[in-house]
């Protein structure tokens, strides 16, 4: 028997190899179906180890937004990786970390200033978050709870993890992490009842930030809430000095039909948290905007009032490359057509299943399309794994949360590739919801 390192034998399947030696995300690899080993992909198709290929509907997680391996962003990647690969960030910048900052500045809403990179979406909520108390600690205030939505989620480094609602995510961490309390989103009929509860709060509390995402909370199953409710929480806190953080990580860069899903609302925030989208999937990034006002509460004679976070990456002149690339192509009228075509057929897709006796509900916001399932709870247990599987025999990628189906596809997806994501959706309501 040949051997290929250690325990990697020579005959046997990527997936095969891939159990003796990794240990997956988000994955009890006790009750897990075997994993799939994807050898390529391009545009919207994966194709794995066997030949067979499927379409990617949610975009590998709401990154490759403009197509696996799209040329344009490998070209611009490549060409940067000739002149400047990795170099460190204290001390130094380069061209493509400055000319970045400013075509997103140019895009986001018009009150952020600065620009602070970090290398996911984690810990780009984390150093959100690490502005927001380290701002009130700055200027002398005792200010140390975090104030976020229920069922919000945003990531899963500690900060992140403490102010997410998801605890079975969490569970095991709890008694490690920050102060947080969470508000019932606003979903019209309980606004006035949210907002008096944040009053009293205000009151009893010490808050020094309020993280949320705007209008679409994505791990909670792109659950949508009111736009007007969110408004009066937001001027609430900024006349209270509450640090508004949005968490655009899954919302970022044309997903709702605007650049940002906060230039829906008036009020902007002070802090705004990207990643995923931001690099179209190509090279991992993240970035944390914020106002004048709060890097002012950071410039100081005294050293210990900056704002100490680094990454080794923070700033990777590659991804910074991929990000100018993946700006350009959001700009693009090609683009901005797709994704006008693309509500337009969600629409329409909408109207056809509000109709189904096996629809509970449809949401749909810009590209996001979210279909909850009319089933039972005890139904819930095994579901999602049933449909996932479902749809991957019909050549579809689709992750299932619960009873609630989504599509969040690449904007390059066409509309002959979209319908066999619908028709399987209406093929698994006929088969498999009973």
């Amino acid at each position: 028997m040949k051997f290929l390192g250690k325990n990697i034998r020579f005959g046997k399947s990527l997936s095969e190899r891939d159990q003796e030696v990794i240990w997956h995300p988000l994955t009890q690899h006790k009750t897990a179906a075997s994993l799939k080993a994807i050898k390529k992909a391009k545009g919207v198709w994966l194709e794995d180890e066997d030949g067979n290929r499927y379409i990617d509907g949610i975009a590998s997680w709401y990154t490759s937004m403009y197509g696996h391996c799209n040329p344009k962003i490998r070209k611009a990647v490549s060409k940067q990786m000739e002149k400047l690969d990795q170099i460190v960030f204290s001390g130094f910048t380069h061209e493509p970390a400055v000319e970045l900052a400013e075509k997103l500045l140019e895009i986001l809403p018009h009150n952020q200033a600065k620009l602070f990179f970090n290398d996911n979406g984690s810990t780009a909520t984390e150093v959100g978050m690490k502005m927001a108390l380290q701002y009130h600690h700055n200027k002398g205030n005792k200010r140390n709870v975090m104030m976020a939505l229920e069922e919000g989620f945003h990531g899963d480094t500690f900060g992140a993890m403490s102010v997410s609602g998801l605890s079975v995510y969490n569970g095991a961490f709890e008694e490690h992490f920050i102060e947080v309390i969470r508000l019932p989103k606003p979903v019209g009929y309980n606004n006035e009842e949210v907002l008096k509860l944040l009053k009293a709060w205000i009151e009893e509390y010490d808050i020094a930030g309020f993280i949320y995402e705007p209008l679409v909370q994505g791990a909670a199953a792109m659950k949508t809430y009111s736009k007007a409710g969110l408004e009066d929480i937001l001027k609430l806190c900024k006349l209270n000095d509450i640090i508004c953080i949005a968490d655009e990580v899954m919302t970022g860069f044309g997903k709702t039909g605007k650049n940002f899903a906060s230039q829906y609302l008036q009020v902007s925030p002070d802090v705004l948290c990207l990643s995923k989208a931001l690099s179209a999937g190509m090279v991992p990034m993240g970035i944390t905007s914020c106002t004048q006002k709060i890097y002012d509460a950071f410039y100081d004679d005294d050293v210990s009032k900056g704002l100490f976070h680094g990454h080794t990456y923070t700033g990777n002149p590659l991804a910074c490359a991929a990000a100018l690339a993946s700006i350009k192509l959001l700009q693009s009228d090609e683009i901005q057509q797709q994704i006008k075509d693309i509500i337009s057929w969600h629409q329409s897709f909408a109207t056809q299943l509000k109709q189904h006796p096996k629809v509970a509900e449809v949401r749909q916001i810009g590209v996001i399309l979210a279909v909850d399932l009319a089933v039972k709870m005890e139904r819930y247990g095994n579901l999602r794994n049933e449909l996932y599987q479902f749809f991957m025999d019909r050549g579809v990628f689709l992750r299932p949360l619960g009873n609630t189906i989504y599509i969040l596809a690449p904007y390059v997806i066409q509309k002959e590739e979209m319908q066999q994501i619908y028709d399987a959706i209406l093929a698994c309501l006929e088969e498999v919801i009973h």
